[in-house]
Parts: C-alpha cells; sequence; structure tokens
C-alpha cells in the first residue's frame, strides 16, 4: 500500500438518508447581518477613503483607482473571476478575498492558515504537513500566483498550502468553477495568491520578532528602497525564518524564506517586475498518515493528542523556487496589456514510516486493513520535482457598440508542468511491529532499495486561448459573456492522453439599487483526473455544469461588501475511491461517479463597520450527493460559519482587540473494516474553535500584539478515516513589530 494517499483508500462515501435543505436558521443570520451592518456604516462618520458610496471602476490600469485604507479588511479593486478590473460586486460568483491587515490581526501566516479561515473552505489533513482543501464538496486543484494556475497534485503534496503568507500582499478565492481563468479544474474554488512589489519611493518596511507555544520563534523583515534617484526603480525584499515544536512530541520543524522583485517604470505607461522567490521547509520526526483509529473490537484507540508514531530518522524536506517577470502597459486609449511569465522548482525528500491497521486491544497484535495484503503499515522513500514554466498574456479595455461602451478581454496562456516521482517502500507486518500498545515510534530504518519512477510520473502541456466581454445592455443592467479553449496534453510511462476542451462563461447583473445588485451565472465544468480504476486505467474527465445566483451590495466606496448566493452542480465522472486497489499496485483504485449534485446557499459579510471596527462573517450550507441519494465526501461539513472581528478603542485609539469563532457541523465518513470485511464510520462532532487578539501601538513604529487561539482547547480531528490527526491545542503567540 501506498501511504501517499491523503484520502483513506477504503472510504467509499456512506450511503445516508435525505434529508430536507433548510435555510430558515442561515436566512435569519444573513438578513440580521446586512441589517445590521447597513446600520453602522449609516451611523459612522464618512469614511477617510471617499466621501461617495459606490465605487465606480473603468477599464484604466490597476494603479488608477482608489483603493482602501491598508486597515481594512475588504480590498475594492480586483481582478478575480474575469481577469476585467472591478470590484466584487461586478464578479457574477462568490468571492473572498484577505486582506494583508486581516492576516496581521489573525496571524495567518501560511496558506494554509488563510484557507482554514475562509468561508466555505475546508481541509482534510493526511497528517501535520499535508492538507486537501475542498469547497462545495470537491477538491480545490487550482492555485495561483499572480493569475497564473498551477495544477495541484492531491497525491503528491509539494507543499503549496504551506506558502508563507510573507511574500503575498492578498489572497482572492473565487468559489465555484473557474475555468474562464484556469481552464480544467474541479467546480470547488481557485485560489490566487498575489505577490508584495515594490511600490516604494522612499525607504522604509517593517521587521517583527514572535514567540508561541511549543517553542516557536520567528523573524521577518520585509524592506523597500528607491533603487534610481527619481525613484522610477524600486526594490523590496522580505527575509524570514521561523523554527518551531509541536503538540505532536520529537516533531520539529524550521522554514525559511527569502523574497525579492524590482519594479521599474519604464515610462509613464509601462511598468517591468522581476522577481525571485525561495522557500525552505524542513521537519523531523513527522508522522504519516495519523495514529490508528481502532481497536479489532470495533472501539476507538484513544491517543493522546502528542502521540507520535514517526521515529527519530523520518523526515519530510520541501523547497521551491520560483523566478517571475511581468510587464504591464497602459495605453491612452484606456486598453492595457499585461504579461505575466513565471518558472517554478519545486521538490520533495522524504523518508516516513506509517501505520494503518486495527490491533487486538489486549496483545496489541494487529490485523491488516486491506483483504489478501497481510500489513499493518510501511516505510517509504519518496523525492520528487514538479517544474512550472508558464506564460499568461491578455489585453483589456473599453470599447463603443450601439452607442453604449463595454469592455472586452483576450488572453493566451502556455503550461508546461513536469512532474517525476520517485519512491520506494517496505511493508510492516504485525510480527515485525511487536506489541501496538507497546509502540513508542521506535522502529529500525529500512534497508531501502533503489527508488523507481512512480505510476504517475507525468508530463502536463496546456495551451489555451481565452475571451470575455462586459456588455452594458442598459445602465444597470451588464451582461458578461466568455470562453476558453483548451489543449491538454498528457504523458505518463503508460502512454499520453490529449483532450480538447471549449468552457463557456455567462454572468448577468443586475443594479437595481445603489447599493444593491443581483446576479446570475453559468460556466461548465472540465477536469482530466489522475485517479485510477482497478484495472489502472485513468478516469475519464469529469464534465458537467454550475450555475449560480445572488445579492450583492457595497457601501463607504467598497469599504464594506457583503454577498449572499444559491448554487448547484451537476457532475460526471467524479472520482471516488473504494476499497479496492489497482491490479500490480498498492495504490487506490477509484470509480467514476456520475449523477453527483452539490448544491446550497453561502453569505459573506467583510469590511469596515465603521472606522474603528472590522469584521468578516460568513457561512455556508450545501448539500453534495451522489445519484443514489448517497452523501458525495461526507468527511466534509456541509455547514460551517466563519466569524473574526477586530475594534479599535475609541477613547484609547492605541489599543485593538479582537477575536473570532469558526464552527462546523458534525462529519462522518465509511472505511472498509478489518481484512475489508464490513465498513465502520469514524466520526466527527459539530464543534467551534474560539480565537482571540490583542494589539496595542506603543508609539507610531513599534507596536505589540497577543494571540490566543483554540481558547478552550477543543479536541478534535481533522482526518475522519481510518487514522486520527487531532488538530491543534490552545497555543498562544506574542508579536513585536517595528515599522518605519
Amino acid at each position: 500500500m501506498n501511504a501517499f494517499d491523503l484520502q483513506d483508500p477504503r472510504a467509499t462515501g456512506a450511503s445516508a438518508l435525505q434529508r430536507p435543505f433548510r435555510f430558515s436558521l442561515l436566512a435569519a443570520i444573513i438578513a440580521s447581518s446586512l441589517t445590521h451592518n447597513a446600520a453602522s456604516a449609516a451611523e459612522t462618520s464618512t469614511p477617510a477613503a471617499s466621501d461617495g458610496q459606490t465605487l465606480t471602476v473603468s477599464a484604466s490600469a490597476d494603479n488608477a483607482v482608489t483603493t482602501s485604507p491598508q486597515t481594512d479588511y475588504s480590498v475594492p479593486v480586483t481582478r478575480a473571476g474575469t481577469k476585467m478590473l472591478g470590484t466584487v460586486r461586478d464578479v457574477p460568483q462568490s468571492v473572498s478575498i484577505v486582506s494583508t491587515q486581516r492576516m496581521a490581526d489573525q496571524q495567518l501566516q501560511s496558506l494554509n492558515d488563510v484557507l482554514s479561515n475562509t468561508t466555505g473552505i475546508h481541509g482534510i489533513s493526511g497528517d501535520m504537513d499535508r492538507t486537501n482543501y475542498y469547497a462545495r464538496g470537491f477538491l480545490i486543484d487550482n492555485y495561483m500566483v499572480d493569475g497564473i494556475p498551477t495544477a495541484f497534485a492531491e497525491r503528491w503534496n509539494l507543499g503549496d498550502a504551506q506558502t508563507d503568507m510573507a511574500l503575498y500582499e492578498r489572497v482572492e478565492v473565487v468559489r465555484g468553477a473557474t475555468g474562464l481563468l484556469t481552464g480544467p479544474g474541479n467546480p470547488s474554488a481557485a485560489i490566487n495568491m498575489v505577490r508584495k512589489h515594490a511600490d516604494s519611493k522612499a525607504f522604509g518596511g517593517t521587521v517583527s520578532a514572535s514567540y508561541g507555544s511549543w517553542n516557536k520563534q520567528r523573524y521577518v523583515a520585509d524592506l523597500s528602497t528607491p533603487l534610481s534617484e527619481s525613484g522610477n526603480i524600486r526594490g523590496r525584499m522580505v527575509a524570514g525564518w521561523q523554527d518551531n515544536n509541536s503538540f505532536i512530541e520529537r516533531y520539529g520543524a524550521k522554514k525559511q524564506f527569502f523574497y525579492g522583485v524590482i519594479d521599474a517604470d519604464l515610462t509613464d505607461s509601462a511598468t517591468l517586475s522581476v522577481g525571485y522567490e525561495f522557500s525552505q521547509v524542513n521537519t523531523d520526526s513527522t508522522m504519516w498518515g495519523g495514529a490508528p483509529r481502532w481497536y479489532t473490537d470495533g472501539t476507538q484507540i484513544h491517543t493522546r493528542r502528542g502521540y507520535n508514531t514517526a521515529p527519530d530518522w523520518a523526515y519530510n524536506d520541501k523547497e521551491n523556487r520560483k523566478v517571475f517577470v511581468n510587464l504591464k502597459q497602459d495605453f491612452d486609449n484606456g486598453w492595457n496589456l499585461t504579461l505575466n511569465g513565471t518558472h517554478t522548482d519545486m521538490r520533495l525528500d522524504s523518508k516516513q514510516i506509517y501505520l494503518d491497521g486495527y490491533f487486538d486491544r489486549s496483545t496489541g497484535a494487529g490485523v491488516s486493513s486491506y483483504a489478501n495484503y497481510p500489513v499493518v503499515g510501511g516505510t517509504g522513500y519518496n523525492t520528487g520535482k514538479r517544474k512550472v514554466d508558464a506564460v499568461d498574456a491578455f489585453a483589456s479595455g473599453p470599447y463603443e457598440l450601439l452607442g453604449r461602451q463595454h469592455e472586452l478581454m483576450v488572453g493566451v496562456n502556455y503550461t508546461r508542468q513536469d512532474n517525476k516521482y520517485f519512491s520506494t517502500f517496505e511493508n510492516i507486518s504485525s510480527e515485525s511491529l511487536g506489541n501496538f500498545n507497546d509502540f513508542n515510534g521506535q522502529y529500525p530504518e529500512s534497508d531501502w532499495t533503489p527508488r523507481l519512477p512512480a505510476s504517475d510520473t507525468q508530463l502536463v502541456r496546456q495551451k489555451s486561448t481565452y475571451m470575455a466581454t462586459r456588455l452594458s445592455l442598459a445602465d444597470p443592467l451588464h451582461l458578461i459573456l466568455g470562453a476558453r479553449y483548451t489543449n491538454w496534453n498528457r504523458e505518463t510511462p503508460g502512454g499520453e492522453t490529449e483532450e480538447n476542451n471549449i468552457t463557456p462563461y455567462g454572468g448577468l447583473i443586475y443594479d437595481f439599487a445603489e447599493n444593491w445588485s443581483a446576479y446570475a451565472s453559468y460556466t461548465s465544468v472540465f477536469q482530466p483526473q489522475d485517479y485510477r480504476d482497478a484495472s489502472g486505467a485513468y478516469l475519464s474527465p469529469v464534465i458537467g455544469k454550475n450555475y449560480e445566483a445572488g445579492l450583492k451590495s457595497d457601501w463607504m466606496d467598497s469599504r464594506l461588501t457583503a454577498s449572499v448566493s444559491v448554487f448547484r452542480t451537476e457532475l460526471d465522472n467524479a472520482g471516488e475511491a473504494t476499497t479496492q486497489t489497482i491490479q500490480g499496485s498498492g495504490d487506490v483504485a477509484y470509480i467514476g461517479r456520475k449523477g453527483v449534485v452539490s448544491r446550497g446557499v453561502e453569505f459573506e459579510v467583510n469590511g469596515a463597520l465603521t472606522d474603528n471596527w472590522q469584521m468578516t462573517f460568513g457561512g455556508t450550507r450545501y448539500i453534495a450527493e451522489n445519484r443514489d441519494g448517497s452523501t458525495f465526501n461526507p468527511q466534509l461539513p456541509q455547514t460551517s460559519f466563519n466569524l473574526f472581528s477586530s475594534y479599535r478603542l475609541p477613547t484609547l485609539q492605541q489599543l485593538t482587540l479582537g477575536g473570532g469563532v469558526n464552527w462546523q457541523t458534525h462529519i462522518w465518513n465509511d472505511v472498509g473494516g478489518p481484512e475489508s470485511n464490513g465498513t465502520w464510520r469514524a466520526r466527527q462532532g459539530s464543534y467551534a474553535l474560539v480565537d482571540l487578539f490583542a494589539r496595542y501601538q506603543v508609539n507610531k513604529n513599534l507596536s505589540l500584539q497577543g494571540n490566543l487561539n483554540n481558547l478552550f482547547d477543543k479536541e478534535y480531528d481533522t482526518n475522519v478515516a481510518s487514522s486520527v490527526v487531532y488538530g491543534q491545542p490552545r497555543n498562544f503567540a506574542v508579536t513585536a513589530s517595528y515599522t518605519f
């Protein structure tokens, strides 16, 4: 059995009675939130950003529009969704943007932290270092940097979610199908990380130092400086180092990163950016796959949260290097051209051990999870390399037709992604493991045989052209039409596959009041799969349709935004794990599910309630089912809420207090019993995680901040399969920041 699969290989999805889809409580919360926010916005004094109430964005350059104060949670202007410049209200899909200020308040230091606190996004952790994220019941498989997508390999997690946020200005999340932006992809969400740039013509920066639970130390410097007397050439450097242990015994991690960028104004209308990014994450005694969940009598093994199955020789190291170039050219007629190019090199090197069996409560003897495969675990020596070369170019601007002004966006994209993986493993029998009840992670390192190419080593090329237009049908009515053509080619040791697809996109936006819009959108779904069936053949691509409709509003020049949406996704060939293995290997076999439907509702309120009060509050309720009515991916919560808020005291402006809560409903997963006899159900009840923070501005340069996470020390499982992966217990961090 190859333990790199994050999902339990025996998970088949639970059959469950259909439950009525009730919105009464959620609708009440949404209505209450919107009413309260509108009232608060009316009571506050006029914000410093603008005297207006609604921000209007033209098709001009990104840097020519009004921006909100840096202390806001909202980001008014974005190219998310369609690559056409606009507000969140101009995008006919659910959009969440996590700003620099919110990341600082909540200490969201990695992409993992950001996604764990974003509306409608949920993670399944295979272990401490590997988490896959989902939205609306489906895996998120498109991660972008400055709009260039990198396909995410679920089995070979190369640390995408561990990306450090010190290098990025914000994170944009567009939920639903995003074929216009990314081409192939699940109808879950697209994650776009927007890099920091050298935008200051004066020398300045911020240095910070943190100390927290489990001896966590973190130091970050973010410095900007002009490189020419006029400031038309500027530089920025971000560097950081982090060292921490964990509530998991023997586990240790070190991270270091560096980012440098030069921005040059070639002319008054052209800007060139060139940059380099390096990050390295090394972990020791990393637990692989979690701790076994059950005894053979069906009772649960209650290991302590700090229990670790990893020996001292286990490690998991990742390294990431990126080079990028960006050219922006503005024209007098309102058009602009953007050219992005990147080369990425990500590497993985790990030696680990996993346990995956059922054990006798008295003797500690193990029984295999798999029929006719008598093992209770294994060791693995795995290395991998992912190289991505990509170029993306697009132009956008206004045009006139039938006496009205419209906007057009056209672009081309080429991506070459070369994934090479090598591995060797050794099975662990019950006899070689001994009494599990006495196991403390001490197991001899294997005498490794030569590593061989893994079956899913592959080279994927994508060539795309895309286009979208925003038609002004009337002053309050806009129609967005677009499409993306993709030529997709995959070469594997077993052969070559080529697919051609056209992904249409359509959206209608009606501004029925000064601060309110209604919208509806449609796009198709196309996603080639890396999953294979029991014969070893790749599953056919996922195909489907995605519908969404909703209301959006904004106030105070989009410093405060709100949205509520309903959605429905229909898929065929959606891959789901079985209890079988692929012939000739220990890899999990999948089947393509037909008639998978996900439907639900989402809402979010985000931004400035007053000049002193920032808040983000979002929630989702969805149901994802197979054609037979059984739940699709039941280990994901179908109802959840995320709230975080900060308040600067009017009578003591130096002090900011805040906190939040993340709540989710119960989840479960049916997995095969001992030797695949029957199914056993893993469960995790509903739970809430409460966080607090406080910051004191000592003077104009120095601030002190404290964060307390999981205030009530809730114990919860982030895997919900045959293994248990505990979430972090109560923990704290204190941070000193000096800005100059």
